[in-house]
């Protein structure tokens, strides 16, 4: 039988059911009057036939709640005054607890899969928390006769809670309401309504028996932590309120806003303030990124109306360039030096620190006491085990800058966003440069058809791109270097000058205290955190790439808001990080930006989705600008505007998306975007005609037939 036919039949009997009961007006025979009216008779009954009244009555008490019927309550009375207290409690507590499994698993049958499509993405941190803490949140619910307990049947039942969790948890969060409803049975003779049953004192206790659940995941935390605690001396008194280490993205920011709200915090780095954005990572490559597309302009100025091209074997002084770099880098250094952020009331520390206990961290020599601590130590390049590796001066994101001759011809091993963003800029600076990438496409996180478009103008660019090979070895001879690549069986040799190595980032755990304290690390290598950002230990956070799970520098700054507030206010009130809506770009010619859902990832995860492409060559200032290539791709939910990823190829797109991401960050659809006004001529009109693309798809043709005879009725 299929799913769709099982669920008719049984949605088909729970109405005859329900139908029946309303219609042959059963609902008198569960009212506290019926009741005091025949408690004798059914006394009388009950002496002579044991066994059928309570076989009988627990089979009608669990069909009642399964039904979500009107009448639990005057049947739980029912049971007190036939059966007397224990006798009651047992049978109505287990057909209770069977009744509202059905209910539950009637609801997930018949609406959690519907539910869960349609609303999957309100659901996703709802279902993440039910997994983690729905026995809490149930049983809280238990314990509160205020929450009509069908409703929790039924909206539990659209939850990934599991079934056995839900049955136990509920014989037990019951019990307390039962044994009230059952005594009070006893007492059938002195009630003159149910609602006699809860006073406001007996309500207000079954309110604080419902935050009991609360107060004891409260208490197990503090038992967790003094477990985590254990064999470390607290110290009485405290040197600071936060220590930071790591002067990057995330731990200039946590520091900042420390500061900000006058708690006393120091800020340790070992190396340069700033991390590797500002040395290494964004503030250089983008800098470099910059150089290349001005050598690319001007081997185009024939394009622009100039007579004048470049000729890059002559015309690029590459050392220029990377002084450049190295201006730029310099420019920025204030923003984020000692002495700024002396003046700001931070701390800083120049030197390497080491956390030797959940409440000190050692510094040049020094011990130094804090209430709470923050790591933030970035992340490394990861080097790949390859044979012969080591023989050679192999180039990373960290010691690339220090280049002042431009390789002749450089190997790019690694399709992800720093490899494709330097091949390009190299191969725009005269390099002959060969990208290796093991996978089936460079830039394997967006769509195919990105991949493809990036890959052509990477060729046009000069760039050869050699995707599906495996880099096996590196081996030298007589001073001439190859990279041993396997594709599809057979050996390729790439010979190269130099080689650059961009398959990734590792976080930074190691060398700083955390092995002593046995912090706990993901699989992935990163910082084991939880919702607040906190460690194993409760005081101890991480932000940043050694925390994940984006190694973006937006979303350190994102995450340290909330390692800053959590660690300094966490007592009162603690923030889980919002993660909702996290854009980020890579920086090649075309841009490729994106925020949310891209359809590769749609598609995956079973998301019901819409598309609205529009094409930047019919935009009037990309044309007028020669940059009309690349589009904007819109995914949204089916038969709505509601925005649930965009994907911006083109020129300046990573500054483009910041519309869409305000609109998903704060629920504005696509008719918002379409009805505020765009500056003429400007590239930020794609995303008012992307809106204008979808509107076009889903305007209301009905109406809009009976419009054009409305105006035929009105030209006579």
């Amino acid at each position: 039988m299929k799913r769709s036919t099982g669920k008719i039949i049984i949605l088909a009997i729970i109405a005859a059911l329900i139908a029946a009961f309303f219609i042959l007006d059963l609902g008198n025979y569960l009212t506290l009057e019926y009741l005091k009216n025949q408690q004798q008779q059914f006394n009388t009954y009950y002496q002579s036939h044991r066994a059928s009244t309570l076989l009988g009555y627990f089979i009608i008490y669990i069909i009642v709640t399964a039904l979500s019927l009107p009448g639990a309550t005057i049947m739980t009375l029912a049971g007190g005054a036939m059966f007397g207290l224990w006798t009651a409690l047992i049978i109505v507590s287990f057909a209770s607890s069977i009744g509202a499994t059905l209910a539950f698993l009637a609801s997930r049958f018949l609406l959690r899969d519907w539910v869960q499509k349609k609303f999957a993405d309100k659901l996703q941190s709802i279902n993440s928390g039910v997994e983690k803490e729905g026995a809490f949140y149930l049983f809280s619910l238990r314990l509160v006769p205020l929450f009509p307990f069908f409703v929790i049947n039924l909206v539990m039942g659209l939850t990934p809670l599991k079934t056995s969790v839900y049955y136990f948890v509920s014989q037990i969060g019951m019990l307390a309401g039962t044994i009230v409803f059952v005594n009070a049975g006893t007492r059938i003779g002195q009630l003159e309504s149910a609602a006699g049953i809860l006073s406001p004192g007996m309500l207000f206790s079954f309110a604080l028996l419902g935050v009991f659940p609360l107060i004891a995941k409260r208490l197990l935390a503090i038992y967790q932590a003094k477990k985590v605690f254990a064999g470390h001396k607290k110290p009485q008194k405290f040197d600071y309120n936060l220590i930071v280490i790591g002067a990057g993205s995330g731990g200039l920011v946590s520091s900042y806003i420390a500061a900000a709200v006058k708690a006393k915090v120091a800020l340790i780095e070992k190396h340069q303030m700033g991390g590797d954005c500002l040395n290494t990572g964004c503030v250089p490559s983008k800098a470099l990124i910059r150089s290349a597309k001005m050598v690319a302009y001007a081997k185009r100025a024939q394009e622009f109306g100039l007579k004048t091209t470049i000729d890059v074997t002559n015309d690029v002084d590459f050392t220029a360039v990377m002084e450049r770099v190295q201006e730029k880098i310099t420019k920025i250094e204030p923003h984020d030096s000692i002495a700024r952020y002396t003046e700001l009331g931070v701390e800083v520390i120049s030197g390497e620190g080491q956390i030797t206990s959940p409440w000190t961290v050692e510094v040049n020599g020094k011990t130094l006491t804090t209430r709470s601590i923050i790591v933030a130590t970035g992340a490394s390049p990861f080097i790949p085990p390859i044979k012969g590796l080591d023989s050679i001066d192999y180039l990373t994101s960290d010691n690339l800058w220090s280049l002042r001759q431009l390789p002749p011809r450089l190997v790019i091993l690694g399709g992800g966003p720093i490899g494709s963003e330097m091949a390009q800029a190299f191969a725009r600076l005269g390099s002959d440069v060969t990208q290796v990438e093991r996978g089936n496409r460079i830039m394997s996180r967006e769509d195919p058809e990105v991949s493809e478009f990036v890959e052509q103008k990477f060729i046009a660019d000069g760039v050869t791109v050699l995707t599906g090979h495996q880099a096996l070895e590196v081996r030298c001879d007589n001073g001439d270097k190859w990279l041993v690549c396997e594709r599809q069986g057979e050996k390729v040799e790439i010979a190269f000058d130099q080689l650059l190595i961009a398959v990734g980032r590792k976080a930074n755990v190691s060398g700083f205290g955390l092995e002593n304290l046995d912090i706990k690390i993901n699989p992935q290598g990163t910082i084991s955190a939880d919702p607040f950002l906190r460690t194993n230990y409760p005081n101890i956070y991480c932000v940043g790439d050694v925390a994940g799970p984006y190694q973006f520098t937006h979303t350190a700054a994102h995450q340290a808001w909330y390692a800053a507030v959590n660690s300094l206010f966490g007592q009162f009130k603690s923030f889980k990080v919002d993660y909702r809506v996290i854009p980020w770009c890579t920086f090649t010619d075309a841009e490729v930006a994106r925020v949310g859902l891209n359809e590769t990832e749609a598609t995956e995860q079973n998301i019901a989705f819409e598309i609205t492409r529009y094409e930047i060559s019919d935009l009037d200032r990309a044309i007028a600008d020669s940059v009309d290539h690349g589009w904007v791709k819109v995914l949204t939910k089916p038969g709505s505007d509601k925005i649930l990823g965009v994907t911006i190829v083109g020129y300046h797109a990573g500054d483009l998306l910041a519309e869409y991401v305000l609109a998903m960050k704060y629920n504005l659809g696509l008719n918002k975007v379409l009805g505020t006004i765009h500056t003429y001529p400007t590239l930020a009109e794609m995303n008012k005609m992307a809106a204008g693309e979808w509107k076009r798809a889903h305007a209301p043709e009905k109406l809009l037939n009976w419009i054009e005879k409305y105006h035929a009725w009105r030209r006579g």
